[in-house]
């Protein structure tokens, strides 16, 4: 099976990955909040930190597939790789014809890799040999709130959200943001093309009118979906969910529970206040308890039952995953600066290897020392540079199988 996860803490056997790269390079001050960021990662610190992530996976029996490597694996097909650049430079709406030529030519002249690489990278306006004396492209290249004619894409190291795995299927996502709604279609291809996971079910996709991204997605048990409803996710993508899950696929799930939490950067996916790391441990934010309310959509003998919940967060969990006792580990140990700070810094966004094992960021020591004085273990990883993308070991990674 290509594709296999039933679980948040199950055994993590394969997972996807992006090394950041060059992408990071095209970052500048001046539109940083274009492309999402609040800060410029610096590259070489933030590759080798990425390297020590990947290592301390591979460590623990983990297999790394890289995003890079299977879209370039599927597009070895010539025909596969001219469809693909023309339905990129689509989605990245280059309408005008002399740009789209150039654009086409220079980047069908490489090998699949470097194509690859070169699309996340970005290209700028004065990478490539246009026709200085075309007054449409003058006024285009003047006109641009930042110089690309292809925007680079930064936030492709957190491999979490454009594309979900869930269950024995996926879920191809309508990113939020226009800056990030390309990097669902490079996985998407290889769903639907690549030799090892060709005929996938797409339980979401990108075209569906209503956003969702994958880091408002945890896969709680093989019966129990939880779905953010947040900055980044739309309430009525959890109805589409539901209908494709439990009634044209037809997987293991039977319900999903709703998380209704603030439309704030802050917050912005359910895993960065709210992650699974044992049987009955989460760590969440200090303040989530107060702040979130739940729905239940079920499969009733079918048709879609949609419930508002009044019991607490932790009631929900116990009955729903039917635990006798869950405990929610609060971030920064509820300390108000510490709290703060090290949610800023997602010190709830952990990702778990096995059940009691996890891998968080170093410098949220205090949310760590309260994990691990809880039972479970903590490895740490360096993350003075990645960090400054806003998300955690969970945002980075897509488990592809758990046992």
């Amino acid at each position: 099976m290509s594709i296999k996860v039933y679980s948040e803490i199950g055994n993590l056997r394969r997972v996807l990955l992006h090394r950041p790269g060059t992408e990071l390079e095209n970052l500048a001050p001046d539109y940083l909040t274009d492309l999402l960021f609040d800060d410029i990662p610096f590259l070489k610190k933030a590759q080798e930190e990425h390297d020590a992530f990947a290592d301390t996976l591979k460590r623990n029996g983990v297999e790394i597939c890289y995003i890079t490597d299977l879209i370039s694996e599927t597009l070895e097909d010539k025909v596969l790789k001219s469809q693909f650049l023309k339905e990129f430079l689509d989605l990245s709406e280059i309408n005008n014809l002399y740009i789209r030529e150039a654009l086409t030519n220079y980047l069908l002249g490489m090998n699949p890799k470097t194509m690859c690489e070169k699309i996340i990278s970005g290209i700028r306006t004065n990478e490539l040999d246009l026709k200085k004396d075309v007054f449409s492209i003058k006024v285009r290249k003047a006109n641009l709130d930042i110089p690309f004619f292809l925007a680079p894409m930064p936030n492709l190291y957190f491999q979490r959200d454009p594309v979900a795995m869930v269950g024995k299927g996926a879920c191809v996502n309508r990113m939020r943001t226009p800056a990030r709604r390309r990097e669902s279609m490079i996985m998407e291809y290889v769903l639907k093309y690549h030799k090892d996971y060709a005929g996938t079910d797409l339980y979401y996709e990108k075209h569906f009118p209503y956003a969702l991204e994958g880091g408002d997605i945890l896969v709680l048990s093989e019966k129990v979906l939880a779905v953010g409803i947040s900055q980044r996710t739309d309430p009525e993508a959890l109805e589409e969910l539901a209908k494709n899950i439990f009634f044209r696929y037809k997987d293991s799930f039977d319900t999903i529970l709703g998380f209704l939490i603030p439309a704030k950067r802050a917050y912005m996916h359910l895993d960065t206040v709210f992650t699974q790391i044992d049987h009955d441990k989460f760590v969440v934010h200090s303040k989530l308890s107060d702040m979130v309310k739940t729905f239940t959509i079920k499969n009733d003998n079918g048709e879609i039952k949609i419930e508002e919940n009044s019991e607490s967060l932790k009631k929900t969990l116990e009955d729903y995953l039917n635990i006798d006792n869950v405990t929610l580990i609060k971030c920064g140990d509820g300390d108000e600066i510490a709290s703060a700070r090290e949610q800023w810094n997602d010190g709830s966004n952990c990702l778990a290897l096995s059940p009691g094992k996890i891998v968080a960021y170093d410098r949220n020591y205090i949310t760590n020392r309260q994990i691990r004085n809880s039972g479970v273990e903590v490895i740490e990883i360096p993350s003075s540079e990645l960090s400054r993308g806003r998300g955690g070991p969970r945002c980075m990674s897509m488990p592809l199988i758990r046992e």
